[in-house]
């Protein structure tokens, strides 16, 4: 119906067809309802910004101003600890590497036990969702100070945290890609004789593992980024390197810390992106 239409017909005509479509045309009552809705975002936005006093940024600029400045003019860089620096790096990519690796070869297994179509038992399937909802419902810095209080400070902390948060997202991941599977290609398999183990061998991993190496390969990206931040908590790697910098208010020093960290995230993505495109045929992006 056209607005010439519209302007066209009489007033009686518009309030019957207004009122044979009320959900278009819109009544008193949902007019009411919407404006109390935006009223009640716009006052809960007020008191959010109210309660964390965000006016305090505008006393504070002067001081944000000066501390981004001091990550941008670096000094005395001849004196900067560099074998330290580097040395953290490797921690934190050692670090992601083998708490990933782990997690991920953990999680191979573990996915089985969670799949409706490999684990008989509901039993045994819902214990073993419940422990893996428990190890990926705690997050991974929580893991960090867990592990820092059980093992004390150091990479091993940190490793044991990225293993147990990745072994639980990574097992339900493919618990998932497993109960998706072609069950043809089991059948197969099972039609010659094979055994169980050869059935995952060679009716299951084959279509699972393109998913478990691109998960794998993202979450060791990730966990990259997360080694830093466990750090943070005393977990070993560059992180410890980095607050200590911040306590000292060398922020040059964080800056080309971040600043080497990022280049290692670019790399490991560029390398993840080769390894995809050779094993599993992803398109470049």
């Amino acid at each position: 119906m056209t607005a010439m239409t519209i302007s066209s017909m009489a007033t009686h005509e518009i309030e019957a067809v207004q009122r044979a479509h009320p959900g278009v045309f819109g009544g008193n009552r949902s007019r009411a309802i919407a404006t109390a809705v935006w009223l009640a975002i716009i006052a809960y936005t007020i008191g959010s910004l109210w309660y964390f006093e965000i006016w305090k940024l505008a006393y504070a600029s002067d001081r944000t101003w000066r501390l981004i400045s001091n990550f941008f003019v670096w000094k005395d860089m001849e004196t900067w600890q560099y074998a330290n620096i580097y040395k953290g790096i490797a921690q934190t990519l050692a670090m992601a590497f083998l708490g990933t690796l782990l997690g991920s070869c953990a999680a191979l297994v573990i996915g089985f036990f969670a799949a409706r179509n490999t684990m008989p038992s509901r039993i045994v399937r819902q214990l073993t969702r419940r422990m893996l909802d428990v190890f990926r419902g705690v997050d991974q810095l929580v893991w960090g100070l867990v592990f820092v209080r059980a093992v004390g400070l150091g990479p091993l902390a940190g490793v044991m945290a990225i293993f147990i948060s990745d072994m639980g997202t990574l097992s339900k991941l493919y618990a998932e890609a497993i109960e998706n599977i072609d069950r043809k290609q089991v059948e197969g398999v099972r039609a010659t004789g094979a055994g169980p183990i050869q059935i995952v061998r060679f009716g299951y991993i084959p279509q699972v593992l393109p998913v478990f190496i691109s998960q794998s390969l993202y979450f060791f990206e990730s966990s990259t980024r997360s080694a830093t931040i466990l750090g943070l908590v005393g977990a070993g790697g560059i992180g410890m390197i980095i607050i200590e910098r911040f306590r000292a208010n060398m922020f040059d020093q964080v800056a080309f810390v971040v600043l080497n960290v990022l280049v290692c995230i670019f790399v490991i993505d560029w390398l993840s992106r080769l390894i995809r495109e050779r094993f599993i045929g992803e398109l470049s992006r």
